[in-house]
């Protein structure tokens, strides 16, 4: 009879298991085989599987309102995209509204390169599909409300056949729902002089994240803006705070007159009054 004992190893995995590429140990941050496109934001790519956007992969974000914050957190990544493929073309699927051109451009993207698909219903997931098979697309943004998890997995399948970027924008009632996306965010708006955007990471190939992100989306020019006015504000606030005090009228004196002597001061008025 022939007794095992087992091997010391100062590793937990098998030899050469911890060197693959492709294996991913729920414990730590996956490495993303897929090829990662920088976000912009440092502090986003650090949390991000592979440090950056994955391509190839659904991006699925949530929100309380279509069109408050995605342009603020993709922006940057999307104008890299234009930069390195200027031919291609970005494609809006069922944007609620028109984007400002002037304020994107002033972000340096090429407005001349945005194609806006206009649909509704089933429709939508359509559009989303044919423009991720395009070859001359670099990048699908599609706001799909009433989308299924089924719905998803099929454009999730699409993405990674065809090596695109897919950005899916739903609301917040969504979270409650199973999603096949990679990775899912929560965006909300923050008032606060370090950022205007909490991004929580709600699901990604790697541990939860235990604290959002608080990342400044708005443009340099517009930040400056904001807080020229906010210190106006404040000095007016300041001003009338020292006014307010030489404005105010004295307060008036109120003798208190015990019993009698009460009587006898209300007839002496009555009577000036009569004369």
């Amino acid at each position: 009879m022939v007794s095992l004992s087992p091997v010391a190893t100062s590793s937990p995995w098998p030899p050469g298991l911890a060197q693959l590429a492709d294996v991913w140990r729920a414990a730590e941050l996956g490495s993303h085989s897929l090829p990662a496109l920088d976000t912009g934001y440092a502090a986003l790519n650090r949390v991000l599987p592979g440090g950056g956007w994955p391509q190839g992969a659904l991006v699925e974000m949530l929100q309380p309102q279509a069109g408050l914050h995605e342009w603020g957190l993709l922006a940057p990544a999307l104008a890299a995209v234009q930069a390195a493929a200027p031919a291609k073309l970005v494609v809006l699927v069922g944007a609620p509204w028109l984007p400002f051109g002037p304020a994107l451009g002033a972000r340096q993207l090429n407005m001349q390169r945005v194609l806006c698909v206009h649909s509704q219903g089933p429709a939508l997931l359509w559009a989303t599909r044919e423009a991720l098979q395009c070859a001359d697309v670099a990048a699908v943004l599609a706001w799909l409300p009433d989308a299924r998890s089924a719905h998803l997995r099929r454009l999730q399948m699409v993405a990674h056949a065809h090596s695109q970027l897919l950005f899916v924008f739903r609301p917040l009632r969504a979270q409650l729902e199973s999603s096949p996306a990679p990775l899912r965010l929560l965006l909300e708006g923050a008032a606060a002089e370090e950022g205007n955007l909490r991004v929580h990471v709600l699901k990604r190939r790697g541990p939860p994240l235990a604290a959002p992100l608080l990342l400044a989306t708005r443009p340099a020019r517009l930040t400056a803006l904001l807080a020229a006015s906010r210190e106006r504000v404040r000095r007016r606030r300041e001003e009338a705070g020292v006014l307010l005090p030489r404005l105010q009228p004295a307060p008036a004196r109120v003798a208190v007159v015990p019993g009698e002597e009460a009587h006898a001061l209300l007839d002496r008025i009555a009577n000036s009054h009569h004369h």
